[in-house]
Parts: C-alpha cells; structure tokens; sequence
C-alpha cells in the first residue's frame, strides 16, 4: 500500500472529522438559508450536548438523564446575563459553562455514589427535580412562557453579532473549543483511569484510584460543557430557552443519540444528534407531525441492526483489515510451504 494511503487509512476519521468541520464552516458562504442556519446551529448545539453524555456514559459507565438540565441551566444563566447585566456574548457563554458545572458540582456528589440502574434512576430525579424548578421559579425564569433575552451577543461592546452568519459561526467556534477540550480528557491519562473505571471499577479502586473524586470530576467538567451547549441553544435570535428544553424528552433523545452513536464514541453521538434535531425540527414537519413517530422506529431497527452503535460499524472494518493483514503476512513468511531452521530449532 502506498503512503499516501496509508495515511488516509491511519488517520481518516481526523481526515472526516476536518472535512466536515469545513463544509460546517462554509454553509453560510454555500447559500445556506436562515432556517437552515438556525438548524445547523441547533444541531452544533445537541452534538456538544451528546459528547459531554458520551464522555460520562460512554467512558465512565455512568448513564445518565441529567445533562439536558445542566444544559438548560447554562442556557437560563447566559440569558439573565444577558438581560441584567452585560451582552458580551464571552462572558455570557463562561457564566454558563460556570453555571453548568457548578450545578453539576452541588447534585453530583450525590449521584456519583450510585451506580448502575440506581445511578440512572438518580440522575432522571436530578434532571426532573430541576425542571420543575424551572417551571415554578416564574419570578426568575417567567416559567412556561419562556426567558428571552431581547438582545444579540457582542463580542465587541457596542458592536451586536446579529446576523445568523455570524452568530453560527461564533457557535461553530464554540463547539470546537469544547469539543477539543472533550477530545483531550478522553486521549489522556485521566480518560484512561476513566475507562479503567468503567470496565472494572473494583479493580481501579484496589490499584489505589480514588474512583469517586474521578467520577465527580468528570461530572463537574461535563455538566460546564452542557453549559456551553446551552449557550449555543440560546446563540441565534430570539435568544429563547423554556423549561421544555430541559425536560426528559430532550435527556432521553439525547441518550439515544449516545447509545445509537456508540457509547465511547464522540463522532457517532454528534452524528446521531444530528439525525435527530433534523428528524424532529425538519423531516418531522413535511410528514405532518409524525417525525417521532418514524424516529422511533429508526431507533428500534438500529438496535437490533446497530447493537454496538454507529461505531460498531469502523469496528468491524478495523478487524476485518487487520485479520487481512495478519493473514497476508503470514502467507508471505511462507509462501512455498518453507520453514526456517531458526524455528524448528526453537520447537526442538
């Protein structure tokens, strides 16, 4: 095989990844309309969302149903920001990625010493628990009618980012900065006790890892990346978050997307987001309301056709090439029936 395609081989999920991340970036320059615009900055939204379930399912084992409301939370902070005191659109987005975490901080040293169902179970409680808040707490939140913020971000004081353009590519800026910092926490050490963690915990814990300070580590640092997503819900005009966005409709999509991607898998749970917020805000309005009703079928054959998700997919090709190899290789060490005398030496 040739370098140049040995390269490919070797790096073509970065290779992809880069060449997705470009047409993103050049939608609005492609003709892209407002709707569509405002489509693909939800869908940038949800695929950060999906990473930051991902990154404590998929390489924690911990499943939950909590981070649509760190989201939402990171979304309600950046408004009221946004309405009381500043439009900067920087120190909107760290007030909501502070917000998401430091949530995530007050709930999960609770829920980190669960595991398993109870842990699951847990987490739906938290979520629901500050849905309701959000719906109730009316003097802050207005409720059921929703928080607007009224105004664009700006990056420059006296200078709004009101053009969906711009915005979307704000929001695309975003999603990069944490989804790349997402990307460093599982390829590091830290991501490896992670997964050390998640496959046998018991284990970690005898070798001397302090499990629960890296479970509630790990909690903290997704509930602020659901907090930037939740910035990037609120991004485009009119800059509107309702408690419905917090709800378990919206944590039980998102962990289908999760499990459908591939849990562990950070590219198969945006893809599956994607399909999702298409599913629900595009393909759901051309078949007269009946988009769930087709989604769910989709999720139901992918589970019996996809049972280690989208990422099962690479996984069998990966096999499949390296038994290849192997088999080629070793076809090649003899290929007239022939063995070294260095071997039969050794055997004897």
């Amino acid at each position: 095989m040739s370098a140049p395609l040995l390269f490919v081989r070797e790096h073509r999920t970065a290779l992809v990844t880069g060449a997705v991340l470009v047409v993103f970036a050049l939608a609005p320059l492609l003709g892209a309309g407002l709707y569509t615009i405002v489509v693909l900055t939800s869908v940038l939204a949800y695929a950060l969302l999906a990473m930051s379930m991902n990154l404590v399912a998929g390489n924690t084992g911990l499943l939950t149903l909590c981070h649509a409301a760190y989201a939402g939370v990171g979304a309600y902070g950046s408004l009221l920001v946004a309405r009381e005191v500043t439009h900067n659109g920087v120190i909107q987005l760290l007030v909501a990625v502070g917000a998401g975490a430091g949530v995530a901080a007050l709930t999960g040293w609770i829920a980190v010493r669960a595991s398993k169902t109870y842990f699951l179970m847990l987490s739906l409680a938290i979520g629901e628990l500050l849905h309701i808040l959000a719906v109730q707490w009316s003097s802050v939140t207005k409720g059921d009618n929703g928080l607007s913020a009224g105004a664009p971000i700006e990056l420059v004081p006296g200078s709004p980012v009101a053009l969906a353009g711009y915005v979307y590519w704000v929001a695309l800026l975003v999603f990069v900065v944490f989804a790349g910092l997402v990307l460093l926490v599982v390829r590091s050490p830290f991501g490896s006790a992670l997964q050390g963690i998640r496959d046998n915990e018991a284990r970690m814990r005898g070798l001397g890892y302090p499990t629960s300070q890296y479970k509630y580590a790990v909690w903290i640092f997704s509930g602020g990346v659901a907090g930037a997503a939740g910035w990037i819900v609120t991004a485009q005009l009119p800059r509107f978050i309702a408690p419905s966005q917090m709800s378990f409709h919206i944590a039980g999509l998102m962990l289908l997307a999760v499990v459908i991607g591939g849990l562990g898998s950070m590219w198969g749970s945006c893809v599956a987001a994607a399909f999702i917020v298409l599913m629900t805000d595009v393909v759901s309005q051309d078949l007269g309301g009946q988009g769930p009703l087709l989604l769910g079928c989709v999720f139901v054959i992918a589970v019996y056709a996809l049972p280690r998700g989208l990422a099962g997919i690479g996984r069998r090709q990966k096999r499949r090439g390296a038994a290849g190899g192997a088999s080629s290789a070793a076809a090649g060490d003899q290929p007239t029936g022939e063995h070294d005398e260095s071997d039969e030496k050794v055997t004897a």
